[in-house]
């Protein structure tokens, strides 16, 4: 064991500075959700050029989304890169060094995947952001020919095990009748709709549970002081610990909206959004083999208090198959330096991204193989 995990050290520190580069590039380059086309067809092209992999592209109907393998072990083990980014951050989720890392992890696996058994597999995920790829490519039986599946992400904190919540959302309509502001009482303000229903729901998250979550956004209220609105739309999203909750709650802040539509006279449509992110379920044999790899590394692991995290469609997929979601950090930014922030894309194209391009995929190389090698665990995989 131990010689086969020196020989992969050696081959990840061998692609280092070609995966750092692709990190580089990806984050020069951000492509919103399902436009990824720069981003898939470079992370294809180190694949192909460096790995030998063969390579599926536009899989589940999705032209950035791709299968690449290399291999033909029984072992099927999967690495999902990411690679949409935000509206005007760019990279603020480290999307960037999440793909970069993955390709490493499977370059670094590829010499040695008949050796271990092992297929390696790296899909391109596009739309976690918006859209959740993952739940479509799950759908459509893109996983179903692998055994487990992993990916690290970037936040503040190192936590194997994070806690990742299931949600979803909504997209509300109010319609109204417009007029001019000098004569109101003729018309039915959407807008005003709008202040009623955020009013309701903020007495409402007294009456939830701890750690749900109510976002909601105002997307369109009017164009014009002096013209009553006749139109307005409001985003919301819940998070809950299952998808099940979630649904739940949202009959509790739909009577919200309703009440918003009811004051004000105005008619109320909802619209369910496309994004679904599922809770996650993290695989109890490849998290201790994950830790063992990253301490080694240099990453610690304290016991926080809080490791609540955000949602991810990887929770789609490990409802699906085994699957592994950890967090390793970015090195000395402030909490308001969180993920989606300016600051912290920024840090995903410097060396903070670097140095967790390196841990990232390095720790899933080391992990994937010593659950090659594990019989229990191989066993259970398989079977699973």
């Amino acid at each position: 064991m131990t010689d086969i995990n020196e020989r992969i050290k050696q081959e990840f520190d061998k692609n280092l500075k070609l995966v750092t580069d692709l990190s580089h590039t990806i984050h020069a380059t951000p492509e919103l959700a399902f436009e990824e086309h720069q981003t898939s067809s470079a992370i294809i092209s180190v694949l192909e050029a460096n790995g030998g992999f063969t390579v599926d592209k536009g899989v589940a109907d999705l032209p950035t989304a791709f299968v690449a393998s290399a291999g033909s072990g029984d072992l099927a083990f999967g690495l999902c890169a990411e690679m949409d980014a935000l509206p005007d951050i760019g990279h603020g989720c480290g999307h960037n060094v999440i793909a970069a890392a993955a390709v490493g992890a499977a370059l670094a696996l590829a010499p040695f995947a008949d050796e271990l058994g092992l297929t390696v597999q790296v899909f391109g995920t596009p739309a976690e952001e918006s859209g959740t790829g993952k739940e479509i490519m799950v759908n459509r039986g893109v996983f179903d020919r692998t055994h487990a599946a992993m990916m690290v992400h970037p936040q503040l904190k190192d936590v194997v095990t994070p806690h990742l919540r299931a949600s979803r959302s909504w997209r509300v309509t109010y319609t109204g009748r417009g007029g001019h502001a000098s004569r109101p009482w003729s018309a039915l303000n959407a807008a005003d709709a709008t202040v009623l229903a955020q009013t309701a729901i903020g007495l409402l998250r007294q009456q939830l549970q701890d750690g749900i979550r109510v976002h909601h956004v105002v997307r369109e209220a009017g164009a014009a002081v002096n013209v009553i609105a006749d139109h307005a739309v409001v985003d919301c999203m819940i998070r809950c610990d299952t998808i099940a909750e979630v649904d739940d709650v949202w009959e509790r802040v739909r009577l919200c909206f309703d009440a918003g539509a009811v004051a004000t006279g105005t008619a109320v449509e909802y619209s369910l959004l496309p994004s679904i992110y599922r809770e996650f379920r993290h695989d109890q044999d490849l998290a201790p083999l994950f830790e063992k790899n990253a301490r080694a590394i240099g990453r610690t692991f304290p016991d926080y208090p809080d490791k609540m995290f955000g949602s991810t469609d990887m929770g789609n997929v490990s409802l699906r198959i085994p699957a592994l979601h950890p967090m390793l950090s970015f090195d000395g930014l402030p909490a308001e330096a969180g993920n989606h922030t300016a600051a912290f894309a920024a840090a995903a194209g410097g060396p903070q991204g670097d140095r967790f391009v390196r841990d990232a995929g390095l720790a899933m190389a080391l992990t994937i193989a010593d659950a090659a090698q594990s019989k229990p665990v191989r066993a259970r995989l398989l079977a699973s």
